[in-house]
């Protein structure tokens, strides 16, 4: 049994989180749903990281709203598969 790319890319994901928002790895971890596939373990429910921007030029407009969900493109359980 191993690790997909796409799990990998979770842990990754999970790791970036926790440190960014100095939370907790453990809970992120535990609540994983994870699949044995061909490719290897996927992970059915992978974590989003949450982006904050600052902008100090009150004439711009910010695209995404602070704290927006980014998920993260190419490792969905779907593009484990290819």
């Amino acid at each position: 049994m191993q690790l997909s790319n796409q799990a990998i890319g979770a842990i990754m994901m999970a790791l970036q989180e926790s440190l960014m928002h100095q939370l907790d790895i453990v809970p992120i971890l535990k609540g994983w749903e994870i699949e044995q596939t061909p490719a290897g373990l996927v992970v059915k429910n992978p974590p989003t990281v949450r982006m904050t921007t600052q902008n100090n030029d009150s004439n711009l407009e910010d695209p995404d709203p602070p704290d927006s969900e980014f998920p993260c493109p190419g490792y969905g359980p779907e593009d484990s598969l290819k």
